[in-house]
């Protein structure tokens, strides 16, 4: 869900359809922006904090490039060597933690069901498996 004033969306809407998205069945998707909306904006913040926490328990770790937003958001994003792609992603997959991204470079995304023990959790494991790969 993106939300902003119109002429942010109108560009949006220009750059998805270059970029080939145009999913037939989206309705699907919008129900859960909608319903985030209707009953969790007043939360975003919450999301858009944890998020936050994320990119900076992970700011100056070696090896890990924290990608800086524009404007809040609940996602951080992170580069590293993409030769560790596969090995972080089982690692935080071990601890419960499910990513997405290419390789070498990860979305991490807060929302509703992420609790500030799991962002600490994904904190630590990253930490630790840079440190780990490191030594």
């Amino acid at each position: 869900v993106l939300c902003a004033d119109a002429a942010f969306i109108a560009r949006a809407r220009r750059l998805r359809k270059m970029l080939g998205g145009g999913m037939r069945q989206v309705g699907v998707v919008a129900a859960a922006g909608l319903h985030a909306l209707e009953r969790h904006v007043d939360r975003l913040a919450e999301d858009h904090a944890r998020a936050r926490r994320i990119e900076e328990g992970l700011a100056g770790l070696p090896g890990v490039d924290v990608l800086p937003q524009e404007r809040p958001t609940n996602m951080a994003f992170l580069s590293f060597d993409p030769a560790r792609a596969e090995a972080l992603r089982r690692r935080l997959a071990e601890q419960g933690v499910v990513v997405s991204g290419g390789a070498g470079r990860l979305r991490l995304v807060t929302h509703l069901d992420v609790d500030d023990s799991g962002v600490e959790r994904v904190v630590e494991a990253v930490r630790d498996f840079f440190g780990a790969q490191a030594a």
